[in-house]
């Protein structure tokens, strides 16, 4: 039986091959009707690899309780260098399509990262990182969970925001089961998605017959059903299938 906790395997094969700043990526909420989809970024520095330790309990986030999720969630935030969460809203995805919208908020959240950790664009200032590596010899490794590179497709596109180093991609399939900086992505991901549904549905009472505190957004029958009876809000993805199966 293969054993699927995850591990630093990856992250230190990166390292070892010059990377300074190794950074998971895993995406929540593409299947959804309604909401954002999200991509978690989760970033390690490799000069910390040799006493860093997998987080406790850690594991793919579809097989941890929503209660153990959020237990994990400020103790992972704490375990990163930087953590970030990049979103896509309903309306970019019914303009642009899912793997491109998947891109562009995987790289919000790259961005959002290096610069927490003071990265800037070469022509933007030139500040340093704490370990004095420059943005302009920074090497920034990225795993990717899932089969599809959708974070090198959209970098430099019209929509894509300036990301100070552009990362090295790699992808894992169910890397969230076998990379911990991916797994960290995952949780971090899902429990912010999943705060900000339950927010929206409890925040209006609009959106309440929809169950969006329990579905999340995704289709269960009661939020088809409430589709049909009151038609899409505007947080709804009209490109998708709404009440179909």
């Amino acid at each position: 039986m293969v054993h699927e906790s995850p591990t630093l395997e990856l992250e230190r094969e990166l390292a070892a091959q010059g990377y300074d700043l190794i950074v998971g990526f895993d995406e929540v909420g593409r299947g959804a009707l309604a909401g954002p989809v999200m991509v978690g970024a989760a970033a390690i520095r490799a000069c910390d690899l040799p006493e860093l330790a997998v987080p406790d309990g850690v594991a793919d986030s579809k097989m941890l309780t929503e209660r153990r999720r959020e237990t994990l969630f400020e103790p992972l935030q704490a375990w990163c260098a930087a953590s970030a969460v990049g979103q896509a809203s309903n309306s970019e995805i019914d303009e642009w399509g899912i793997s491109h919208a998947l891109g562009i908020a995987a790289l919000r959240a790259l961005n959002a990262v290096e610069r927490q950790l003071g990265l800037m664009s070469p022509a933007g200032g030139g500040r340093t990182v704490s370990s004095a590596r420059s943005a302009a010899t920074m090497r920034v490794g990225a795993i990717l969970d899932g089969p599809n590179d959708y974070i090198t497709k959209a970098l430099d596109t019209f929509d894509a925001p300036d990301v100070p180093v552009p990362a090295h991609v790699i992808t894992q399939v169910k890397g969230d089961r076998h990379c911990a900086t991916v797994a960290a992505a995952a949780v971090i991901a899902k429990v912010t998605r999943d705060r900000l549904m339950v927010d929206i549905a409890r925040g209006n009472p609009r959106y309440a017959p929809y169950e969006w505190d329990r579905n999340k957004g995704y289709g269960s029958a009661a939020h088809r059903r409430a589709i049909a009876e009151l038609g899409p809000t505007p947080l709804h993805r009209t490109s998708w299938h709404l009440t179909g199966e």
